[in-house]
């Protein structure tokens, strides 16, 4: 897996302009040769999630790894008010920038949220590209099923978040990030503290709670995004850590409920963040599910 230093190295910061006017400036790595595949990251980390899967996706696929803004080496404007919707334009913008006209999505966590906003411009006919496939890996998809943790909808409170975000330290960010992996596959302490330092980067302003904000934006579009991830005729599959304890097995129950068509990995040692705990899994189930019927 690449260190964090080399992949900050071998990247770029993009300029986008997004509806509002605003301007800001996007950290985005691109490597490989094929059809592209664009990967989301969650929250709190950036595109260096993907870094222990790369390797199995670059033959076939050119490979967008964006770090969303208020993360990574993204500009990460204070007192900014962060949207997911404004993530997608931002995304939008990067396609644009890179002159991409077709993609195959793998997304995580919030970066998941960002693609069901997608999927549903797609499905709205208003994306400014066309979607070939979508591959989800665990994330609160669909509302009032996942647990974020408590620390998160603190931090997310309109009144204690300011004040908590403030004294959010290393030790309290690597533990809550910790908490979500599996025991069979811990967090190593090393790249915790990776995270904490690409979190940090660029600002040192406290910014956490702004970007929680995503948890009640959520909420406000539930129902429309959860209809789209229904209803979409792109093809959709799941990779799944069942030991997680934010989105795991119930929220991979409603899946196959809800999109009975779609493939599920369920992968039953791993926690939330399976691209991380088992790269040596994900990168070939993730290849395996992009060779799949466009």
């Amino acid at each position: 897996m690449m260190g964090l230093d080399a992949w900050f190295a071998s990247g770029e910061r993009v300029p986008v302009v997004l509806a509002d006017r605003q301007s800001f400036s996007l950290f985005c790595r691109v490597v490989g040769s094929g059809s592209w595949l664009t990967l989301l990251h969650g929250f709190p980390t950036c595109a260096w999630d993907w870094a222990g899967v790369a390797d199995a996706l670059t033959t076939e696929h050119r490979l967008l790894l964006p770090d969303l803004l208020g993360f990574g080496d993204s500009d990460k404007p204070a007192g900014h008010h962060y949207s997911l919707v404004e993530q997608a334009d931002a995304i939008e913008a990067l396609w644009r920038h890179y002159d991409v006209h077709e993609t195959a999505l793998a997304a995580h966590d919030i970066g998941a949220s960002v693609a069901q906003e997608l999927v549903a411009r797609q499905s709205e006919g208003r994306l400014s590209v066309r979607l070939t496939h979508v591959v989800f890996l665990n994330a609160a998809l669909y509302d009032g099923v996942s647990r974020p943790r408590p620390v998160q909808k603190l931090l997310a409170h309109g009144l204690i978040g300011p004040v908590l975000a403030r004294v959010v330290t290393e030790k309290l960010f690597t533990r809550n990030l910790a908490a979500v992996f599996s025991p069979a596959h811990p967090l190593a302490h090393s790249i915790g503290h990776d995270y904490w330092s690409a979190f940090q980067r660029r600002s040192s302003a406290a910014l956490m709670h702004h970007l929680l904000q995503y948890i009640p934006e959520r909420q406000r579009h539930h129902v429309r995004w959860e209809a789209a991830l229904d209803r979409t005729t792109v093809p959709l599959q799941f990779v799944w850590g069942m030991q997680d304890p934010v989105s795991g097995a119930a929220l991979a129950d409603v899946i196959r409920t809800r999109v009975p068509r779609a493939e599920l990995l369920a992968l039953d040692d791993v926690g939330h963040y399976p691209q991380l705990e088992v790269p040596e899994r994900v990168g070939p189930a993730l290849a395996a599910a992009l060779r799949g019927p466009r």
